[in-house]
């Protein structure tokens, strides 16, 4: 454990110094290629730092917090993205680099019992939580079931820790951050669920990164602008599915299988014959209750999950995993403090 903690010390301070180098000297560079030229070393080593983290309970935040912040840098690049208009300070820009946040750009004022209702709605999703991490960790319930309990684990686990931190970093940097999630459960449709409601962050990254870029360049050698459409958020998709492959290889440090690739291709391919089928006349026509539509596609999304991006994920047993590494660094941290404690009480005998 305290090998694994020197190497994340060293990536942090290698981080922190790429990050700063961004800041000083790349924005002095007219915004365009020369400038992505002046990032990219940076984007390679950001590529490289993860591969030096061997715990997942470590490797998974890094290559996370890592891969998204090349895709803002390459967006800085171009004047874009969380990270343009430049922040004023290298302590907002180390942030808005680092972390998965964003500045809100139209704060909405809620009304009072609609603020309250997401309270609510989050302290449900809290002790939910703490209910399901219960139930892996000791692993109270048949494997099946278990299994059947994996989308709802992954998202309020995601939902729970990105809010906590989305309110720590709104008090410390004193500016509204944009929610990463907007009620998933809710879509009524693919479009909506993968464009407006789930990882929001990520999600306007790689519209900014890919389908834009896509999208304009299929528009200048097609007639059709719904074609180009179409193409670019297939696009969207299938780099998306690569981008969690190389997340599963540096989390579990196995060559990936494709599973994680076919199931965005397949929710591309899906969102774009949705897309196609809602402009004929007669789905303009036909209008679907909004209740069926969300099981529809909440129940397409939970069985694709169940079919081929959890199993990569429980045949590594990277849960498990985690729960061991936090059980040693708890174990580690322990033994340090009541160490430090007893020096203290020595030096203080003497």
């Amino acid at each position: 454990m305290e090998e694994e903690l020197n190497s994340l010390v060293k990536v942090g301070v290698s981080t922190i110094m790429s990050v700063s180098y961004c800041f000083f000297l790349p924005p002095r560079i007219k915004s365009g290629f020369f400038r992505l030229i002046s990032i990219l070393p940076v984007c390679v080593l950001f590529l490289v730092l993860p591969l030096f983290l061997s715990f997942p309970l470590f490797s998974s935040p890094a290559a996370i917090l890592l891969i998204l912040a090349d895709l803002k840098l390459i967006l800085f690049s171009f004047d874009q993205g969380p990270l343009s208009p430049l922040p004023s300070n290298i302590f907002l820009f180390t942030c808005f680099t680092c972390f998965p946040i964003q500045r809100q750009k139209n704060p909405k004022p809620q009304a009072g019992g609609q603020d309250q209702m997401h309270t609510w709605i989050f302290a449900i999703k809290v002790v939910l939580l703490g209910v399901l991490l219960h139930l892996y960790h000791w692993k109270t319930l048949p494997p099946i079931m278990l299994l059947g309990l994996y989308p709802p684990f992954l998202y309020v686990l995601l939902e729970v820790s990105l809010t906590l931190f989305r309110i720590l970093l709104t008090i410390i940097l004193k500016c509204n951050l944009e929610p990463h999630f907007k009620e998933p459960y809710l879509a009524t449709s693919l479009q909506d669920f993968w464009g407006r409601r789930w990882n929001l962050l990520v999600s306007a990254s790689l519209r900014a990164c890919v389908y834009t870029p896509v999208r304009r360049v299929c528009q200048r050698l097609m007639c059709s602008d719904d074609s180009a459409m179409l193409i670019s958020v297939l696009a969207t998709f299938i780099v998306s599915g690569v981008f969690h492959e190389v997340l599963f290889f540096y989390i579990i440090g196995e060559m990936p299988t494709g599973e994680l690739t076919l199931f965005f291709v397949l929710h591309g391919v899906c969102t774009v014959g949705e897309v196609a089928v809602k402009r004929t006349a007669f789905a303009q026509r036909w209008v679907v209750r909004q209740m069926l539509s969300r099981l529809l596609t909440v129940g397409f999304v939970v069985v694709t999950t169940w079919w081929l991006f959890f199993p990569p994920w429980i045949r590594s047993n990277v849960t498990e995993k985690c729960f061991n590494e936090a059980s040693l660094l708890i174990d580690f941290l322990r033994r340090k403090l009541i160490f430090l404690y007893l020096k203290t009480q020595v030096i203080s005998v003497n």
